[in-house]
Order: structure tokens, then C-alpha cells, then sequence
């Protein structure tokens, strides 16, 4: 991501944004909202001269125009971001009009822009700066490929090759070959995970047919396999090494706290009536908050409350794990200084 303060007063004025990956676009969708202005470059029907003899023709052409959002929608698997409202500044104002938005689009938002708001684009932008990260699981008979996305894992791909049990050496070597293959176009850093020998044997196979995606592997010996390698790869602080974004890691850390001190009925509070009561009585260290309530007005007042008390405030996206997690307990959850009643 790209941001380019234009104009800030008391939290409220202009940033422009240029979101360059997936993961910028997720950003996108939890930073503009119902009630925003939106500008942006986009292409609107406008009615070409005609005579007579002819029907009407009508071309799109690309103007700019100021959206007053009604609906946000992020579809991840077309790496798109539909913003729809009425249009307030450009052609047919008062129309309906929805911007399509995909990496390289840019646009300028104006609305009051929260702490943790700022902290989002942040983390957006000093993520532009590495390369995306994969997981890719090893077992007898199968390897899962997973992209580390800000949002959470997402699965690429499966790749097979003979049994699952008591595969031969020369099987094992098929699917080693032809998980090479897939993993050719990954450039970032590649985290080979999983339990027992399959996935060294992997790494050495790899360092004998392709040095330079070899020197980008490190090795974790993981209890699962799949998508729960890739949560223990991320529970072990992988991520640390590998990169200065420590969001995803730290995600799973602190949902794996708050359920232990649930389970041993230590210093928590969780549901947003319980963690309003925890900030009010000053005990909250910190807070963490789905993304999904981030435009509930209920649960911003306990954000901004949060805030004003000095209280570290963690936004847990529902597309990965600890965030489903947390939604289950009302979407909200703190870990506080000391036992409330």
C-alpha cells in the first residue's frame, strides 16, 4: 500500500491510497465505510451525439467522482473491492454509482480517521516492502500450499502423488518434482512444514535440483499437517524472522492467552459489555476487537474508550483463525492488568 496524507484537522480530512496487492484491497474494505466520500477516476455511461437516423449510442468514459458510500463489498477471489453510493461531485450527481476497486486503482477518502485506522494503513504500507510469504505442508503422498496473506492463510494449491501411506522412494520423489514445479513462481520466502522426515527429505531434494529457492526455505517440524501446519508456523513466531510485519503472529499469541486465562479463570473480560466494564474500571492492558465490528457504532465507542485509557488495541481479522475464535466470544476480549468482578 501507498498513502499520501492530502489534508488532516483534528483526525477528520483527506488521504489518498493506492493499494498495490490483495492484501491492500482486504485493508481497503475495513477503511472505508457507509457515510465516507470516496473519490476516484472511474468510467461512467455518458450519451454520445447522434442524428436522427441512428439510435442513441452510449460509451463509457473515465471521469472522476465523489461517492458518498452506502455499501462496501470485498470479494477475495476476484481480487476486488466494489464501493457503491451516490454520487455527490462529477457527472449525474445523484446517481448510483459503484467503483471497482483492484490493486493499482487509486482512490482518496475523506472521513475521521481513528488511531486504530492510521495504525491499518501503516502496517499496509511497511508490509509493501516484502515479498508474500508461503507455507507449503509436507506429508507422505501430498503437499499443501498456502500464501500467507495479511487476512490469514490462503490455500493455493494440493498436490498428490501415490499413496498416502508407505509410499516408495521413487514415488516420494514424483512429488517432490511436482511440487518444484508449483513452487517455481513463488520469489519470497518458503516455510517447509510438517511432521516427521518427508519434509527434510523434501528440503534436500530441492537444494539438489533448485539452489536458489533452497536458500529461501527454513524448516519447521510441526505437529499438523494442512491448514494447521500453517497455524503452529505462525503460533512459533516463523514469521518474525521472516518479516517485519508481526501482526499475524502476534494474533495467535494473544487469542491463545485470552483462552487460557478463560480456562483458568484469570485476569480477562471478554464480550463487548465486559471489556466496556474493564476499560471503564482502567483494568484493560489490552483490547482486541474483530474486524467485523469495526463500523459497529457500539464497539467503536469502546475502541475510542479503549484509546483515550492508554489501552493497547489489536484489530484480529475473522478470515484467520484467532479471529473466528474471538467472534465466537461476542467479537470482543481483553486482558487486563488484574481480576475484575
Amino acid at each position: 500500500m501507498k498513502a499520501e496524507v492530502r489534508e488532516l484537522r483534528k483526525r477528520f480530512g483527506e488521504i489518498r491510497l493506492f493499494p498495490e496487492t490483495l492484501d491492500d484491497i482486504w485493508h481497503l474494505s475495513h477503511l472505508v465505510g457507509p457515510g465516507d466520500l470516496v473519490f476516484a477516476t472511474t468510467f461512467r455511461s455518458v450519451e454520445a451525439a447522434t442524428d436522427k437516423l441512428r439510435p442513441e449510442k452510449v460509451e463509457k468514459r473515465p471521469v472522476r467522482l465523489g461517492i458518498r458510500v452506502e455499501k462496501v463489498e470485498f470479494h477475495q477471489h476476484t481480487n476486488r473491492l466494489r464501493i457503491g453510493g451516490v454520487i455527490e461531485s462529477g457527472v449525474d450527481v445523484t446517481a448510483h454509482h459503484t467503483l471497482n476497486v483492484e490493486p493499482g486503482f487509486e482512490l482518496s477518502v475523506i472521513r475521521e480517521w481513528r488511531p486504530v485506522d492510521c495504525e491499518r494503513i501503516q502496517r499496509a504500507v511497511d508490509a509493501s516492502a516484502y515479498g508474500v510469504v508461503h507455507v507449503v505442508s509436507v506429508e507422505e503422498g501430498e503437499a499443501q500450499v498456502y500464501r500467507l496473506r495479511q487476512f490469514g492463510p490462503e490455500w493455493v494449491t494440493t498436490v498428490t502423488a501415490g499413496s498416502s501411506k508407505g509410499a516408495e522412494a521413487g514415488t516420494r520423489s514424483v512429488l517432490f518434482e511436482k511440487t518444484l514445479d508449483v513452487l517455481a513462481a513463488v520469489t519470497g520466502p518458503l516455510v517447509v512444514a510438517g511432521p516427521g522426515f518427508v519434509k527434510d527429505e523434501f528440503v534436500d531434494y530441492a537444494r539438489a535440483h533448485v539452489d536458489d529457492l533452497a536458500g529461501r526455505m527454513v524448516v519447521v517440524e510441526t505437529r499438523r499437517i494442512g491448514r494447521g501446519a500453517v497455524q503452529e508456523v505462525i503460533g512459533q513466531g516463523i514469521l518474525e524472522r521472516l518479516l517485519g510485519d508481526l501482526h499475524l503472529a502476534r494474533e495467535v499469541r494473544l487469542m491463545d492467552e485470552v483462552l487460557l486465562r478463560i480456562a483458568t479463570e484469570g485476569a480477562v473480560a471478554y464480550g463487548i459489555g465486559e471489556v466496556r466494564k474493564a476499560i471503564a474500571y482502567g483494568a484493560a492492558e489490552t483490547v482486541l476487537v474483530s474486524d467485523t465490528l469495526l463500523r459497529d457504532e457500539e464497539a467503536t465507542a469502546v475502541i475510542e474508550r479503549a484509546e483515550h485509557v492508554n489501552a493497547s488495541v489489536v484489530v484480529l481479522s475473522t478470515e484467520f483463525e484467532p479471529g473466528e475464535r474471538l467472534a465466537a466470544l461476542g467479537g470482543a476480549a481483553a486482558l487486563l492488568r488484574y481480576k475484575i468482578e
